[in-house]
Order: C-alpha cells, then sequence, then structure tokens
C-alpha cells in the first residue's frame, strides 16, 4: 500500500511514531511508553517551525536609475500574500493571505495537554506528518472507556487532531472511540451535537485553541450517550435480513438505488453496490468480533458491520485516503453516520423503519 509520510533527508526518518503498534508499513518510530507531548513532538518529526514569508514577483518592465543605469525587472513585493515554510528545510506549503495565523506543530499538542489540565491524563498514541509536512495530525487517548453489555466489549476515547500549514483546511478536533476487540472507529454525531470542532486559521485561532475545554466537554457527554445507547442496542434482536436491509440503506448511493431497495428490484441494483453490501454482510455473519453477545444478532452488531468494513474490509488507495475517509469525514464516515441513525431508529421503532416489503 502506499504511503505519503513526510520523509526528512535532513534527519533520515519518516515524520511518523506509534507506540507500541506497528508503525505505518514498518516506518516511522515505534516506542514502547506513552510519551509527553514534548517527546511526541520529536519522536513524530514535528519539531520544526513554520514562518510565514513575504511573496515576490518578478518585474518584466525597464527601468533607469539615478545614474542612468538600465534595469530591467526587479522584484515587485506582492502585499498580503505570504508563502508558508518550515524553517528546518525551507519547504514551501503553499500561499496564505495576511489573516491567516500559523498554529504551530507546538501548539497542536499544547491544545491536548490543556483539554485534561496537564500531560498526566493524555496518551499520546500516534502522530505524523503527510506530504512534506503540510498536514500533520495527533490521535490522543483520554481517560477511562466506554463499556457495553457486562463491561467486556470496551471502546476506547480517543481525541484525533488535524491542522494544515498551507491554507487548506481548517483545525479540526474530533471524538473518535475506537472498539478495542476490532479497532473499528464507531465516529457518531447525535442530533444537532457533532461529534468535530472546527477551528479556522484566522487571528483567534490560537487562543481558541486553549479553549479546549469545550471539546473535552463534547467528548464526555457524547461518551455517556453512547455507552447508554450502544446498551441499548445490544439488547434488540435483529434478524439476518433486517441486517442485510439496514446495511443496504446504509450504504445507498443515490436516489435511484435507494427506490429499486424499496421496491424490491434486486436486478435494478448494480454489480458494485451488490458486491459492497455482500461483503459488509459478510463482515457482519462471519467476523469473530462480530460473534460477542454484544453483536450476534443484535443491533450493535448491524452498526459494526458497516464500520467494520469500512475499517477492515475495504481497501484504500493509501493510509492518507482511510484515514480521509473514516475520521476526516469522507465516505466512510458519512455511511456509518447513517447506519447509526438507521440503527437508532430501529431500536425504538423496530423494523418499519428499514422499509421491509
Amino acid at each position: 500500500m502506499a504511503h505519503n509520510l513526510n520523509y526528512n533527508e535532513r534527519t533520515g526518518k519518516y515524520s511518523f511514531f506509534s507506540v507500541q503498534q506497528k508503525a505505518w508499513h514498518n516506518l516511522g518510530q515505534i516506542v514502547e511508553q506513552y510519551p509527553t507531548s514534548a517527546e511526541a513532538i520529536k519522536y513524530a518529526g514535528l519539531d520544526f517551525e513554520v514562518i510565514k514569508s513575504p511573496l515576490y514577483t518578478r518585474g518584466t518592465g525597464i527601468s533607469i536609475s539615478n545614474d542612468g543605469e538600465i534595469k530591467e525587472g526587479g522584484n515587485i513585493l506582492l502585499p498580503d500574500n505570504f508563502a508558508t515554510m518550515r524553517t528546518d528545510t525551507n519547504t514551501v506549503f503553499g500561499v496564505v493571505g495576511k489573516d491567516y495565523q500559523i498554529v504551530q506543530n507546538a501548539d497542536a499538542f499544547a491544545f491536548f495537554d490543556a483539554i485534561v489540565g496537564g500531560g498526566d491524563g493524555i496518551l499520546y498514541e500516534t502522530a505524523g506528518a503527510l506530504g512534506n509536512g503540510e498536514r500533520i495530525f495527533i490521535t490522543a487517548k483520554l481517560p477511562d472507556y466506554i463499556r457495553v453489555g457486562n463491561g467486556d466489549d470496551v471502546t476506547e476515547k480517543y481525541i484525533f487532531l488535524t491542522t494544515s500549514h498551507d491554507g487548506t483546511g481548517s483545525i479540526t478536533a474530533a471524538f473518535t472511540p475506537v472498539r478495542i476487540v476490532c479497532q473499528n472507529t464507531l465516529n457518531a454525531a447525535l442530533g444537532n451535537m457533532s461529534n468535530v470542532v472546527r477551528i479556522r486559521h484566522t487571528s483567534g485561532a490560537k487562543q481558541r485553541l486553549e479553549n479546549a475545554h469545550k471539546v473535552m466537554e463534547l467528548a464526555n457527554q457524547l461518551s455517556t450517550q453512547l455507552e447508554g445507547i450502544f446498551n441499548q442496542w445490544t439488547k434488540v434482536r435483529i434478524c439476518d435480513a433486517e441486517v442485510k436491509k439496514l446495511i443496504q440503506l446504509a450504504l445507498c448511493p443515490n436516489k435511484e438505488t435507494l427506490d429499486a431497495i424499496k421496491k424490491g428490484a434486486e436486478d435494478e441494483l448494480s454489480t458494485v453496490f451488490k458486491n459492497t453490501v455482500e461483503d459488509a454482510f459478510a463482515y457482519a455473519m462471519m467476523s469473530d468480533t462480530q460473534q460477542l453477545n454484544t453483536t450476534k444478532g443484535t443491533v450493535f452488531g448491524a452498526y459494526n458491520a458497516v464500520t467494520g468494513y469500512y475499517q477492515n474490509v475495504r481497501n484504500y488507495k493509501d493510509d492518507e485516503s482511510k484515514l480521509q475517509s473514516i475520521v476526516m469525514g469522507g465516505t466512510a464516515q458519512t455511511k456509518a453516520q447513517r447506519a447509526f441513525e438507521l440503527c437508532n431508529q430501529f431500536s425504538k421503532d423496530g423494523a418499519d423503519v428499514l422499509m421491509l416489503n
């Protein structure tokens, strides 16, 4: 599988670290103990500064100096435009305006430390840089867990943060639970409560990063509600035909496909869609993680069929594409949210929500 991890020719290292688990493609630094934020920055190759540098263009006209010398061109300053660049390699990331405020990599880690009032409660698990270092990401584990069933089906609580230095995108912090038994991401937004906080790269960006307690409040509220919902789902039975119908509805790509599903017209469904549904359904029926008491024949299992398909079955172009799809608002996250809403409706209203014939 291809990768887009930043390789620093100056240090001869890839910009990535992981605790205990194998780093992507055996690249990066693997550490045994959870590092401090200062250590994590170094392990991940994120210990560089980013600056805004004035932009100039080459003039095309001819000018005559005071002493009569004829000159061609000359550098012309472009007002209100700057290049962002890293100071260790002088690599230019992108062009930004005068109001763009750089959020240094150290600021991003400071955001995490502020979440729990210091480094003692936060565990940095992975961090890295993509491309030339213009996009960075950090995952950090929060204290406590979401416990499902008798408590043996455990979901860890993570905050995922990504930011860019090239003028694209916003600073994004997301509450991202991961079910331990299958390393399956269980992103979910509840009603009007999103699991994501986005902060623009403007003059107030750094100050808003320092208001990290808002993200912690979001994580606490969501984890409490999700624990109640997931435990309710383990008590709601669902048959195989209903699981398949729920998967069809969750993965449905357009109105034409939805109409065919409603009519039960399997012959009108595309081969690609039918194969995708079959793969997700097979995961629901055969995966070892789906045979636990909390998942087998339950609505919680149906939800994990969809999230687990995207996490553990589907092929991606590269790791960056997978990251984008699952935790950065891509297809997997969108479909998982649809599955979450369907499962929630099913647990309350039964099979009618699946429009079964």
